[in-house]
């Protein structure tokens, strides 16, 4: 199995120059860039926040990185540490130098990652595909992380033609003048689409092959091993599965976690109800219900 990798160098550098045009737009300093060595390759995180508290790890969603998270970083570093991450193998700062074969492979990247940072007892946040490898990591690390939020993650069904559909949309909708993009978003339920500075990001990374794995459905028994510090919020109208029954399988098999059915909102959950995305990870970093 081949690693992700930009297609040549001018690929790279394109994608490199809009990176850090983006990050010095999106999350200007104070912060704290590091580059950590795993068997699976470099991974680049940021830090801000204060010294003490328990960390917040932040996953971003496939073919995205830590800049996807921009707007949560003032709100969540006031009470604590924020690491978000690029993840190997997709288009961000990091470097894949291995394969990553399955989801016990991305929970093997994760878990070396955080023993790197020295991070016991995290708060881990993923979003989609980032929300997968959370939970993939809870079930062959358990003790870890101590909470997981989890935004529409992949994982729990099948996803369908409509995702897929869902997906070509809302690209073809980034690429439009930005007049017509308000519209478009709406016709698409793709509200990530008005990040201008991501969608540019997004549009320099076409040189970028990813090469990780698809996110396979969790069985009924790894579903069965989460507790109260997990919560799921799933976008109502989400593309990525049918929501409902999706809260209604984890309701049976994972009946200690909480699942929320944030309404109007679909899988681009975190542009499109961020207060409830954000009040959904304070209240599980506090240990509270909201």
């Amino acid at each position: 199995m081949r690693i992700s990798e930009f297609r040549n160098g001018k690929a790279e550098a394109r994608f490199r120059t809009s990176y850090e045009h983006a990050l010095s737009q999106l999350w200007p300093e104070p912060r704290t860039s590091l580059d950590v060595p795993t068997g699976y390759g470099t991974t680049r995180v940021h830090r801000t926040g204060p010294e003490a508290g328990q960390p917040v790890v932040l996953l971003p969603g496939s073919g995205g990185n830590a800049l996807m998270w921009h707007g949560y970083l003032d709100t969540l570093a006031q009470r604590h540490p924020v690491i978000a991450v690029d993840t190997v193998g997709e288009p961000g700062a990091s470097v894949q130098s291995a394969p990553v074969r399955d989801g016990r492979d991305a929970a093997a990247w994760l878990e070396e990652l955080l023993t790197a940072l020295d991070l016991p007892a995290v708060h881990l946040v993923g979003c989609s595909y980032g929300g997968w490898i959370a939970l993939n990591h809870r079930i062959h690390h358990p003790g870890r992380a101590a909470a997981l939020t989890l935004v529409d993650p992949a994982g729990l069904a099948d996803p369908g033609r409509r995702f897929y559909t869902w997906l070509i949309a809302g690209g073809l909708a980034a690429t439009a003048p930005r007049p017509l993009r308000p519209r478009l978003a709406r016709l698409v339920g793709n509200s990530a689409i008005l990040e201008s500075e991501l969608m540019a990001l997004m549009r320099a990374s076409m040189g970028f092959r990813r090469r990780l794995p698809p996110a396979t459905t969790l069985t009924d028994e790894e579903l069965s091993r989460l507790d109260a510090s997990v919560l799921f919020l799933l976008g109502e109208r989400s593309a990525l599965h049918d929501a409902r029954k999706a809260a209604a399988r984890l309701h049976r098999l994972a009946p200690a976690a909480r699942v929320e059915l944030v309404p109007r909102a679909g899988h681009a959950l975190p542009t499109d109800d961020p207060a409830a995305v954000l009040a959904g990870i304070l209240s599980t970093a506090t240990g509270q219900a909201s």
